[in-house]
């Protein structure tokens, strides 16, 4: 466990300096021996968050009156009594809006718990509030236009990443230990990677998405959470996972013993390929190349068997499929919202409607041959993995960008509105042009989406810091079903090179 743990002061009291010492495996621990108690915690978590919220805009609805009447109950499960944060995309909490970062649902409320949340709520968690996510998730960079954009911890005129950004600058700034997020397209892994976090994306159908959901994304995204600590991620997995969703569509299955107990388990020795170039030919960083260069360094220390490999998949062609499929998604969202809410076209973002626009024009041979071609991408990756363990790559391909680097520039913004005026937006979106915007869309992040449309699982590990102090993930890819594996090594490298220490100059 690489969080130092210091004695409670007298009288159960609790500060934050103590309190950020725990991770919330630590902190369900404290609440169990009755040092400490859920409304002491939550008070803390409140004090934090009224702290350090205004500077880096995690936290877009206060749940603070229900957080504090629940931690006034008995409560029971793994979790009892830990401070916890939902993220404000389809983790719905009865009776609240779900708003998807977006003013089009600002008035639309949740009538259930969704699976995820009620597990998060039987493991006895307290939430306190829903963080930020940019517009129906679909960006790598947290800034909705409803809620402003989410800062990062470590330098406020950076991103956290996204979509799960508001989760990840949450538990970077010590708000949470653990915090609800989930991943589409990298929106666990992006968000990790830019905030010194550790962040698992489980493998397709592992956790279950209803009760309005069969899949999201057509199985490529996928819930999960976003922590300090390796062994939070591996009992909040235990935690998703505990009963099957008799309403899903898959029966995943789970390895004979809980992940929370595998984790601390001897990984043995993996044989790990690993790769720098981009998938779709455009530019890696040099920080990105050192933070892979310095993480095989240190897994060959550990005595795993680590080399360069080139990857027999189509990375363009995986990009195309991926945002085909998005485009479409979104366009299906948006008007099923219309439809249920009434909302209006200015509501919703313009990038929301340029891309929905183009997925509107898609036939449906085009889709579903889009969709084939995931098998051939599955069974590529799963060749590879017939050879390695694991393949190594860059979380991003650059350090996390500055707030607004990553925004729609002023003459594309007036095109798009033109094209979507003269109901052009449709045959444009099948021109070289639009097909070069949307690479340019993917250029910091090529590397998410591989293992989101292949659903294997995925991770990325904190392992590296760039000059000027701001984190730079590695990202690991396992076989299927190697949630446990990945969980090991990563336990192996958090006891390595420690980093649940480290704390943001907040």
């Amino acid at each position: 466990m690489p969080l130092k743990l210091i004695p409670l002061v007298k009288e159960g009291r609790m500060e934050y300096s103590e309190y950020r010492n725990f991770d919330a495996v630590g902190l369900a621990e404290l609440v169990a021996r009755g040092d400490v108690s859920a409304a002491e915690l939550l008070a803390v978590a409140i004090g934090r968050a009224e702290h350090v919220n205004p500077q880096v805009n995690a936290i877009v609805q206060p749940m603070y009156e229900i957080a504090q009447k629940r931690a006034a109950t008995e409560l029971s499960g793994p979790f009892a009594g830990v401070p916890f944060l939902i993220k404000d995309l389809m983790q719905d909490y009865a009776g609240l809006p779900t708003t998807g970062g977006s003013r089009s649902l600002r008035g639309h409320v949740a009538p259930a718990h969704s699976a995820v949340v009620q597990r998060w709520l039987d493991a006895g968690l307290v939430i306190f509030g829903k963080t930020n996510t940019p517009e129906f998730g679909s960006k790598p960079v947290t800034e909705p236009a409803a809620a402003g954009p989410a800062r990062n911890p470590w330098n406020l005129g950076h991103t956290p990443g996204g979509s799960s950004g508001g989760a990840a600058a949450a538990v970077a700034a010590g708000i949470v230990p653990v915090a609800g997020a989930s991943d589409g397209g990298g929106s666990i892994r992006i968000p990790a990677a830019c905030c010194g976090l550790f962040g698992l994306k489980p493998g397709r159908g592992l956790v279950p998405c209803g009760p309005h959901h069969a899949e999201y994304l057509l199985g490529a995204a996928t819930e999960g959470v976003i922590s300090r600590s390796v062994r939070d991620t591996a009992a909040m997995l235990d935690v998703l996972t505990a009963n099957p969703d008799r309403g899903g569509p898959y029966l995943s299955a789970l390895p004979a013993e809980p992940y929370a107990h595998l984790v601390g388990r001897d990984p043995g020795r993996l044989r790990i390929g690993y790769l720098t170039s981009s998938p779709i030919g455009t530019s890696v960083g040099d920080e990105a190349v050192t933070a892979v260069e310095n993480a095989v360094a240190l897994l060959t220390g550990l005595d795993h068997e680590v080399e360069p490999v080139e990857l027999d998949i189509d990375g363009h062609q995986i990009a195309q499929d991926f945002l085909l499929m998005w485009s479409v998604e979104l366009a299906t969202t948006i008007a099923d919202i219309q439809r249920t809410t009434g909302a209006r076209t200015r509501d919703i973002e313009l990038d929301s409607r340029l891309l929905a626009a183009a997925g509107r024009v898609v036939r449906a041979p085009e889709y579903t041959a889009a969709h084939l071609r995931w098998n051939t991408h599955t069974r590529a990756l799963a060749a590879f993995h017939e050879r390695y363990d694991m393949l190594l790559t860059p979380s991003l391909a650059r350090a996390p960008v500055r707030v607004g680097e990553l925004e729609t520039s002023r003459v594309t913004r007036l095109l798009g509105e033109f094209l979507l005026r003269v109901r052009l937006l449709g045959p444009f979106s099948r021109t070289k042009l639009w097909a070069d915007q949307v690479t340019a869309n993917l250029a910091t992040v090529p590397f998410a989406q591989l293992a989101n449309i292949t659903g294997r699982p995925a991770m990325s590990v904190p392992l590296y810091r760039t000059p000027t102090g701001l984190p730079l993930g590695v990202q690991f890819v396992g076989g299927l079903g190697s949630e446990h594996t990945l969980l090991a090594l990563a336990h192996q490298l958090e006891a390595t090179q420690p980093w649940a220490d480290h704390q943001p100059p907040l």
